[in-house]
């Protein structure tokens, strides 16, 4: 509340404005009715008024006057002053000093009356509400929560003094040293007061500048390459590191050091690091000066191993640096950490290993004995899951590749901090603590997590490149009951499919390591073609309805088998009244007609029954299953159809990924699949010139190849229809039409199919990883082939195979009488009366099928990707280019999925 506004709500005020700086710099408030005053006056206490003039005597008596809140009695107790005891000018004087420092009064005066005292004291005013006033940044709420003052408390001088300090560093932790305060009070009746914080917040104060002296080796910018804290540039919008931070400041000396060492400067050392603001106090120019010194290389290397199961001979051959090679602080390091894992695979959890180093000035060397100290060997005492509130104990537990009685071993503790990382449940960065046991070779392993939300209840609504407008709601458990367990139910509708499916999964059946699941599914797809001006047709619909169970047991730590079998039906329908036709004058259409469904499409008709039952090899050594950073992946599956059914077929695929964290939040990924189907013999053939039907194929495309469009790689039948165009002489000219919005184009898909993928994720700062933001570079290569040459149609206009009977109510067929006018008569026993000739009706001025994609060679695309978790939901965007195609192939540029909850 302003004094403004306190005015106008009509209470008794007087305004106080601060105007001064106390303290080093900071704001001061200063108190006075009606009038404003220096700041200085109400923040630091006023000199006591000095004692009256007097020569002393005996105290008669001492009175109080002025006090609201507190007692007399209370206010005689805090000076030294009795009735009967003698005074003098200097016991007045500290009297007064003594009830300032009580911090309780505003003002204090002492009247003499020849031996009557008489205390005047002021109180300081109570405080009614703090208000904060221009905050934009830092929310009220916070705010509140850091300072001490607050209403109902003693307005004191050094309390605001105090919280002025305490908002200003909120400020300055944001990197904005430009922030000040200014506060206020208004005075209220009752000696209340409304504490006003008015805020300016100023710019973040960002790094306009790194200097570096004294360095002769590198150049200045490699060495800020190194830092964490970066020069303030217009295209760093989303960075965080390019404003002032002491604490970075002290991070990037080590970094300079800790680059200087690995490059073998070990007398490297930072001389100074000065930051200093600039004079309108919106940005730091930071001055680091160094001494490089001398470059060494490594000495001689040696082990001395107290431990009997580990021979120095053996540590010598993981040891990576050689005599004469420069010296490398960070690789020595990593020496002693490749030692101590080396000692943990034996069952050492405690191994002390000692670098000692011996630097000799002369040669500039550094020769270095790695020491390894005597230690038992270590076996597991205790497994302890600490912060599981949900989850099971044995959710965790079965996890972990180590159990009480165990052997130590560090691999084993890697392995379940992976495992347990990747199921889901909890926060990232979980980290198995080993503590000591109870005896020396005993160790106690905790497993620290923090849950995180694993039951999802989704409305969402949005829109995809793919499907247009898409709507979801599902639930799903990936937890349920903390017993692991994951139940899940969802309904989708696009405009091209709708779908209903209900799945369980139990990872752990009677806690036995098999896990069991299954799904019911019910999936409405409506197929489409592309015309060539991005337009869609729907062509067909196929209807499946089924279920399938599966199970699956590890056989060893890495590899894993699971078994499936499911049951499905299908029933593969075009519209009636538009591809199909009567070619017998029964009065309903029943016969597909290949002149406008395209013959490809009429042999996928029809309901099939598929009962299959199949198999996954997977090798997996992710080190997290959501997010993986380093190990692989590789599934070996095989389906056969034909267990009952009407369906028969094999279908066998293979899919493989590895990754590597390349440092410094760069990941690389590749990831390759393919996969081959092959009918039985006895598999129901169609129509057409393979026994593989349209739907069991494989297609490609987006989203698996980026930079082509939907089923947009492959084989593909594009209709082009002819154009009859009239010369000037009278004459007709037929050719192919040029009007891409003309053709149309079906997809075929193929027996067989591969795709490759090469991914970089590249990191930004600290400040778009906290939105979520990660950007990618890609190659997405494949191809889909093996499909037999369909049967294609060319018309040309006035064929007469484009000609179909006119039937009439009757059903009979029609017949034409050429008189003028003409006229049309019904057949009679199917046979045109005389003079007449059967009526038919032209279905197309002529087309011309041609096939495209067949080849196996390689498609291949380049582009960066873009992953935000948005306020409006996961949005991807992909930017993609084409740099190898074939005939006939789709392509794209720009793809995105978004979606949001309400």
């Amino acid at each position: 509340m302003t004094i403004d506004k306190a005015v106008k709500h009509g209470a008794r005020l007087s305004t106080v404005l601060l105007l001064g700086t106390v303290l080093g710099g900071m704001p001061a408030i200063a108190q006075r009715p009606a009038r404003p005053v220096a700041a200085a006056t109400l923040l630091n206490p006023p000199p006591p008024a000095p004692a009256p003039q007097t020569d002393g005597g005996t105290i008669r008596t001492i009175g109080v006057e002025g006090s609201q809140r507190i007692e007399p009695e209370t206010v005689r107790s805090y000076v030294k002053l009795r009735a009967g005891a003698p005074y003098t000018r200097e016991t007045l004087d500290e009297a007064l000093r003594d009830l300032f420092a009580t911090e309780l009064f505003a003002d204090v005066q002492i009247r003499d009356d020849n031996g009557a005292l008489t205390i005047i004291v002021k109180e300081n005013p109570i405080i009614n509400r703090v208000v904060f006033e221009g905050n934009k940044r830092i929310k009220e709420e916070k705010l509140t929560k850091e300072l001490k003052l607050a209403p109902r408390q003693i307005f004191t001088r050094s309390k605001v003094r105090a919280e002025i300090a305490r908002i200003i560093e909120l400020y300055r932790r944001q990197g904005r040293f430009a922030a000040s305060i200014e506060p206020k009070i208004v005075n209220l009746d009752q000696n209340r007061v409304d504490l006003v914080y008015e805020i300016t917040e100023g710019p973040r104060s960002k790094v306009r500048q790194i200097n570096i002296i004294g360095n002769t080796v590198f150049k200045d910018g490699e060495l800020r390459g190194e830092m964490a804290t970066k020069r303030s540039s217009f295209y760093r919008f989303f960075a965080s590191n390019d404003t002032y931070d002491p604490d970075r400041l002290a991070y990037d000396q080590s970094k300079l050091r800790q680059f200087y060492l690995t490059k073998g400067y070990a007398d490297f050392r930072v001389v100074s690091a000065v930051a200093e603001l600039t004079p309108d106090r919106r940005d730091f120019i930071i001055t680091y000066v160094v001494e490089e010194g001398d470059r060494y290389k490594f000495g001689d290397v040696n082990v001395e191993s107290d431990l009997r199961d580990l021979k120095p001979e053996t540590v010598k051959a993981i040891i990576p640096m050689k005599k004469g090679d420069w010296y490398n602080a960070k690789q020595v390091e990593d020496t002693v950490d490749a030692i101590g894992e080396t000692a943990g695979l034996v069952g050492y959890a405690f191994t002390q290993v000692d670098p000692g180093f011996e630097r000799d000035k002369e040669t500039k060397t550094m020769a270095i004995t790695f020491r390894i100290s005597d230690a038992p060997r270590v076996y597991v005492e205790a497994v302890n899951i600490n912060g599981n509130t949900v989850t099971q104990d044995k959710v965790v537990r079965r996890e972990m590749r180590l159990a009480e009685g165990d052997a130590f071993n560090s691999i084993a503790i890697k392995r379940s901090q992976d495992r347990i990382q990747s199921l889901g449940f909890f926060q990232e960065k979980l980290e198995i603590k080993q503590t000591q046991g109870s005896a020396p070779d005993r160790v106690v392993l905790e497993a620290n997590v923090e849950e995180k939300s694993t039951g999802e209840l989704q409305l969402s609504a949005g829109y995809s490149s793919l499907e247009r407008f898409i709507i979801n709601a599902s639930i799903r458990q990936r937890n349920f009951r903390g017993k692991g367990q994951e139940l899940r139910t969802s309904v989708d509708y696009s405009t091209y499919s709708k779908s209903i499916n209900l799945g369980f999964t139990e990872p752990y059946l009677f806690d036995k390591n098999i896990a069991v699941g299954g799904d019911i599914f019910r999936r409405d797809l409506n197929s489409f073609n592309f015309t060539q001006n991005g337009d869609r047709n729907t062509t067909y619909s196929q209807l499946t309805t089924g279920f399938q169970i599966r199970a699956g047991v590890p056989l060893t730590e890495y590899l894993s088998v699971a078994f499936r079998y499911g049951l499905s039906q299908d029933k593969i329908s075009l519209d009636k009244n538009t591809y199909f036709y009567d070619p017998n004058g029964t009065g309903v259409n029943d016969t597909c007609d290949p002149l406008v469904a395209g013959r490809y499409l009429c042999d996928a008709l029809g309901d099939r029954t598929t009962s299959s039952v199949g198999y996954s090899l997977v090798w997996d050594s992710l080190n997290n299953r959501i997010r993986p950073s380093a190990g692989e992946r590789t599934v070996f599956s095989q389906d056969v159809a034909g267990l009952g059914g009407s369906v028969r077929y094999i279908r066998t695929s293979g899919e493989t990924a590895k990754y590597w964290d390349l440092g410094r939040k760069f990941i690389f990924s590749v990831r390759a699949e393919g996969g081959a189907i092959t009918p039985f013999k006895g598999n129901p053939p169609g129509r057409g010139s393979d026994t593989v039907r349209l739907s069991d194929r494989f297609f490609l495309g987006e989203p698996q190849i980026r930079g082509f469009d939907i089923r947009g790689v492959g084989p593909r039948v594009q209709r082009v229809p002819y154009v009859v165009t009239t010369n000037a002489d009278g004459s007709t000219t037929v050719a192919e039409s040029t009007d891409r919005a003309t053709i149309t184009d079906d997809a075929l898909g193929g027996r067989a199919y591969y795709v490759t993928h090469l991914e970089l994720e590249i990191p930004l700062g600290a400040g778009a990883r906290e939105l979520g933001i990660r950007p990618s570079i890609f190659l997405d290569a494949g191809s889909v082939f093996g499909l037999r040459y369909p049967d294609t149609q060319d018309y040309r206009p006035g064929d007469t195979r484009l000609l179909r009977p006119v039937f009439g109510a009757d059903g009979a067929r029609q017949c034409v009488d050429m008189a003028v006018p003409p006229a049309l008569t019904s057949a009679v026993g199917g046979v045109c009366p005389t003079g007449t000739t059967p009526y038919s009706t032209a279905l197309s001025t002529g087309f011309n099928e041609k096939y495209y994609g067949g080849s196996a060679k390689p498609r291949v695309s380049v582009g960066i990707g873009f992953n935000w978790n948005s306020p409006f939901g996961p949005l991807r965007l992909d930017i993609a280019k084409a740099l190898l195609k074939q005939k006939g192939d789709d392509t794209k540029l720009f793809t995105f999925n978004v979606g949001t909850q309400f």
